[in-house]
């Protein structure tokens, strides 16, 4: 029976009954130890089979349950959550997507299968299998102890349990409020202590007296188990006013308890609390090696500490087992896991005991944890196999592994997106590599190897969550320090992702940098680096055939994944380049391989930059909903993953398309929100969102030209060198026009892209006062791209033939312009190009509501799935795309069709969705 605990019981019950009606969801329950956490998974699992029986309201069906409980000696142990709740669902693997199936099997030893890179995989896998066993029935997973669950653990359940939308799952958590574990994204359930009445009604059941109520009250401060535990001891002590946290009282009762039994007895109750999982089987084994055995722990069953049933040893509560442990002298944990290692059959779980037995530096100990580790990594359990290596590394007698292990350490840490930890431990194997490669320069032939890993993992983690310039000159640093046997490929690795990042972060020198040295190490030419430096010259025509020449060479992106942090600063940068030159379209298919990549390997914390690339192509193209879209899952994917530098960074496409359609407070919030380190894209859509209302000195003022290098090229900056020019003729200044003229003319000649061609033109055209770079302009508009720009130029041409006094000639233009503006929803653009038709003798200019496009009815998510299922994709391929369940996806296009007016895929099929 529960006592004072009916608000909690009833959020519980709506909880499992939403997921009985087909809709999930997930709670994460919150409290100090003994508050009650287990006692309530235990009764809504309980009030789970009453419903199957009929015993309490429902609709009969058979709730299935799954239950994990985090081990605190486990906490390293790659995935042993996970298989602890998959393991009797094993049979269900067959039905995921292969990719998904094969993480699954790794991760619970049962094939031979290779996992892919990307540690959000298990995820995934986690979220379709829980979705398919409520393909049966309503499904009920349990979490408790989730402070100490392991962490590869922890990430699956909690990117599955962010996903969950209409599959019938309900996940509840249960973890204590001081020991670091965060569900972000998760409701929140806090447990109180219980009052007054509450914890009188619990003794009195327990045939307490009344009179002694308040005393034991008081010292327990309404704690569940407290009450307990110190009722019970009450004959053994009377008084107990120690000044210490309610949780240390209750576990210096349990040592009192525990410390009054039999030796043989503790010694049993040890080796358990050493093992941590209640491995029946490998206690027995390490007892048997310390002269104990099962019927020692007879007197612990007798008074309630410990259960033995099913082949499983449980301690009744976890502080009790740290009671036992902590309790013991050091020589003794010692004594027991030395046995429990020599017991054990699972090699992770021999580590783990070694571990814990060596007091100083032991080789053997750190093979054992680095061959662990290595085991965790291809699991993709990151954080744990990052460990690991630490761990390794720090018992290794041989220096040259230590800076190797600190390395590999490092790297899985950033990749398991732990970048402060990464940054540590990046510095500190730089620090032993830099230090053995003056003291054994004849000998240690890895030691630039191992500065390479480093140099690299500290340059992500700076442009990621830094100094963006300082990831290509710790990068320039690493080569200039290199020995001078250096091996070339690395050097020239080094060099290429130096001039990447430092394109990337608009520094020119570390751009002119690199290239100087690559040039010297490797005598030829490289075309992206030596294509960056023509442009930092301001050389486009020049520069870009051969970014041209890059992007063709480039490996395809369908291909096997690249893995290490350069190969990922050279994939962004061949995105931005589609960009940088110009082909729309090109640029378009480059993002959209890459997302599809992305998708097909599961490869989702890669996702995020290829999604903001796409938005940016879809945003050009006219398609707002579309970029909408893939700014949303980006930001949604940024979110989980802890990239909250990309996340703000993805607010310069919605600035961008709020600037269009004249949403001034968006555009304004958006920049309040932005670090000013990171607000070149959020300024750009300011200059806009000034052209756009009239306030032509504000849009000429608030931006002033970049210099010449990366900051001058990209698309937003070519963009906004338009935008400035209009300004500054429109004030009357058109000097001040000039050299974004001249620049944005140069780049559209070395572009040859027409749709660049036609806004240098229509620039040429406000600056000269002349109409034939307009008619040109609208020549070359005519070959596609950049509708918004296109609709721009008619708007200003229209205006320049009306001053012409040709009314005919301007009202064709302007309604052109005015019919693109308004199915762009660009509001202050509609507003110029509707007054411009009045001046030039329309004679109706009504607001008119253009022609509702379907896809505004749907929601982001929903477009993204109509899109996917319109295009043939079936509703499992869907899901396994867009990170989402197979039933939530179908829920999806059961909401969309009615939008749409339509009744199934075939009529889907045939709807145009622009």
């Amino acid at each position: 029976m529960l006592y004072g605990r009916s608000a909690e019981q009833a959020r519980l019950a709506r909880l499992l009954a939403e997921a009985c009606a087909g809709r999930s969801g997930a709670l994460l329950l919150r409290g100090e130890a003994g508050i009650g956490k287990t006692a309530l998974l235990d009764w809504l699992a309980g009030t789970a089979a009453a419903q199957a029986h009929g015993d309490v309201t429902g609709d009969g069906r058979e709730v299935r349950v799954l239950r994990v409980t985090g081990v605190e000696p486990e906490a390293d142990l790659a995935f042993g959550g996970l298989v602890q709740l998959l393991w009797p669902v094993q049979d269900r693997l067959n039905a995921l997507p292969a990719p998904q199936a094969a993480a699954l099997r790794a991760i619970l030893g049962t094939g031979r299968e290779q996992r892919g890179p990307d540690r959000f995989l298990t995820g995934l896998a986690v979220l379709t299998v829980l979705a398919e066993l409520a393909e049966d029935g309503p499904l009920l997973c349990l979490v408790d102890d989730a402070q100490w669950l392991d962490r590869a653990t922890a990430e699956a359940l909690l990117f599955a349990a962010r996903r969950l939308a209409a599959e019938g799952v309900a996940m509840v958590l249960a973890g204590r409020d001081d020991d670091g574990f965060t569900a972000p994204g998760i409701p929140e359930l806090a447990l109180p202590r219980l009052d007054f009445e509450a914890s009188s009604r619990l003794l009195a059941d327990r045939g307490r007296a009344p009179a002694l109520h308040s005393q034991i009250i008081t010292e327990s401060a309404g704690n569940p188990l407290a009450l307990i535990e110190f009722d019970a001891a009450r004959s053994e002590q009377p008084h107990q006013h120690a000044p210490l946290p309610v949780a240390d009282r209750v576990s210096s009762a349990f040592r009192a308890r525990i410390g009054g039994l039999p030796e043989r007895t503790r010694l049993m109750m040890l080796i358990a609390a050493a093992e941590g999982r209640g491995d029946l089987p490998l206690l027995l084994r390490a007892s048997e090696l310390l002269g104990v055995d099962l019927g020692d722990l007879a007197e612990a069953e007798r008074t309630g500490l410990m259960y033995v049933m099913d082949g499983t040893v449980t301690f009744r509560h976890p502080l009790i087992a740290s009671a036992t442990y902590q309790g013991a002298v050091l020589a003794r944990r010692i004594a027991v896991h030395r046995a429990l290692a020599e017991a054990a059959t699972d090699p992770d779980c021999r580590a783990r005991h070694l571990l814990a037995v060596a007091t100083g530096p032991d080789q053997e100990a750190a093979l054992e944890l680095a061959a662990a580790a290595g085991r965790a990594r291809g699991r993709t359990a990151y954080a744990a196999a990052s460990g690991l290596f630490g761990q390794a590394a720090r018992l290794t007698t041989d220096p040259r592994q230590r800076a190797s292990w600190l390395a590999e350490a490092a790297a899985l840490a950033l990749a398991a997106g732990h970048a402060a930890q990464a940054d540590r431990l990046a510095q500190e194997a730089g620090e032993l590599a830099d230090r053995l490669a003056g003291e054994l320069a004849d000998g240690l032939a890895d030691a630039p190897a191992t500065g390479a890993r480093v140099a690299s993992v500290r340059a992500a983690v700076a442009f990621e969550l830094g100094d963006r310039n300082e990831a290509a000159h710790g990068l320039l640093a690493r080569v200039g320090n290199a020995a001078p046997n250096a091996a070339l490929p690395e050097a020239s690795g080094l060099l290429r992702t130096a001039a990447a990042y430092g394109w990337l972060a608009g520094d020119a020198d570390a751009v002119r940098t690199a290239a100087a040295r690559l040039a010297t190490a490797a005598g030829d030419a490289d075309p992206l680096v030596e294509g960056l430096e023509r442009l930092c010259e301001d050389d486009a025509e020049h520069g870009l055939p051969l970014l041209t020449r890059f992007l063709e060479g480039r490996p395809d992106t369908t291909g096997p994944h690249d893995a290490d942090e350069a190969a990922r600063a050279i994939r962004m940068l061949a995105l931005t380049c589609g960009l940088l030159l110009g082909d729309d379209e090109a640029a378009h298919a480059l993002a959209s391989a890459e997302v599809r990549r992305c998708r097909s390997q599961a490869l989702i914390g890669q996702l995020p930059y290829a999604l903001d690339v796409l938005a940016q192509t879809h945003l050009l193209a006219g398609h707002h909903r579309d970029a909408e879209a893939a700014v949303t899952e980006a930001e949604e994917i940024a979110r989980d993953t802890g990239m909250r530098r990309r996340l703000v960074r993805l607010g310069a496409v919605r600035a961008r398309m709020a600037a269009i359609e004249g949403d001034a407070r968006r555009v304004r919030e958006l920049a309040d929100a932005t670090p000013p380190a990171l607000r070149t894209g959020v300024d750009c859509a300011l200059v806009l969102l000034d052209l756009g209302l009239g306030d032509f000195g504000s849009a000429l003022g608030r931006l002033d030209p970049p210099p010449p290098g990366p900051d001058r090229y990209t698309w937003l900056s070519l963009s906004t060198a338009a935008d400035q020019i209009e300004a500054a003729v429109r004030l009357g200044q058109p000097e001040r026009a000039e050299e974004a003229l001249r620049h944005c003319e140069s780049w559209a000649r070395a572009t040859k892209a027409p749709w660049a061609q036609a806004v240098a033109l229509r620039c040429r055209a406000l600056v000269d006062d002349r109409p034939e770079p307009y008619a040109q302009a609208l020549h070359l508009h005519e070959k596609g791209g950049r509708p918004f720009e296109r609709a721009r130029t008619e708007l200003l041409y229209g205006e320049w033939l009306r001053r012409a006094r040709r009314p005919n000639e301007a009202r064709e233009m302007l309604r052109s312009a005015l019919d693109t503006f308004e199915r762009l929803r660009a509001e202050p653009w509609v507003r110029r190009a509707g007054a411009e038709l009045r001046a030039a003798g329309e004679r109706r200019v009504a607001a008119r509501v253009p022609a509702e496009n379907p896809i505004d009815r749907l929601t982001p998510q929903e477009l993204q799935v109509v899109r996917l299922a319109r295009g043939g994709s079936s509703s499992r391929e869907i899901a396994a795309q867009l990170f989402l369940s197979r039933r939530t996806v179908e829920h999806h296009l059961y909401k969309a069709y009615p939008k749409l007016g339509v009744g199934s895929r075939r009529e889907l099929a045939r709807l145009d969705l622009g």
